[in-house]
């Protein structure tokens, strides 16, 4: 059995607690929940012929009054990035966190994901900033914790990044 812990990273209700909810337990809810600290939740998928166990820590939402301590990012064996669709500073939110998780994860593996695909007619992003990021190396995954766009693929994306760096088990 893999383990590997992996970190939600983003500004406040860009949908990190909903792309976590979605994935593990097949639910979506409208209700706007701010997370307090973290929360953690763990999904055992299968890849590869290797079980992994993933361990989820949902993080508050990082704000002009809230930093993202680094010390929660220690061990972490990846991250996702996740930024707003429909708000544009999200992404900024997203690049400034990267920095500080690359450092204190030794460049562990991440992948942004641009969250809210079922609000496309009040998005702020525009393809030509994803580009942008992509040209820089970074994958972008558009997703939907509503409607479940691309929320698997994800997360089974993320652990193939992150079993290929190691692939022994951990206990």
């Amino acid at each position: 059995m893999i383990k590997k812990k992996v970190v939600m990273l983003g500004a406040f209700a860009v949908g990190k607690t909903s792309l976590v909810q979605r994935f593990v337990h097949s639910i979506f809810s409208d209700k706007y929940l701010t997370t307090i600290g973290v929360k953690i939740d763990q999904k055992q998928i299968s890849l590869k012929d290797h079980d992994v166990t993933l361990m989820l820590w949902d993080l508050y939402g990082e704000d002009d009054f809230m930093k993202v301590k680094s010390n929660y990012l220690m061990g972490s064996s990846g991250y996702f990035l996740v930024a707003d669709g429909t708000r544009s500073e999200t992404i900024e939110v997203a690049e400034k966190l990267h920095d500080m998780a690359a450092v204190v994860t030794n460049n562990a593996p991440f992948i942004l994901l641009i969250n809210k695909s079922d609000l496309t007619d009040l998005w702020e992003v525009s393809e030509e900033r994803l580009n942008g990021l992509r040209n820089k190396g970074w994958n972008v995954i558009v997703t939907s914790a509503r409607n479940n766009q691309n929320v698997d693929d994800a997360f089974y994306a993320l652990t193939e990044q992150m079993i290929g760096q190691q692939t022994r088990p951990l206990s």
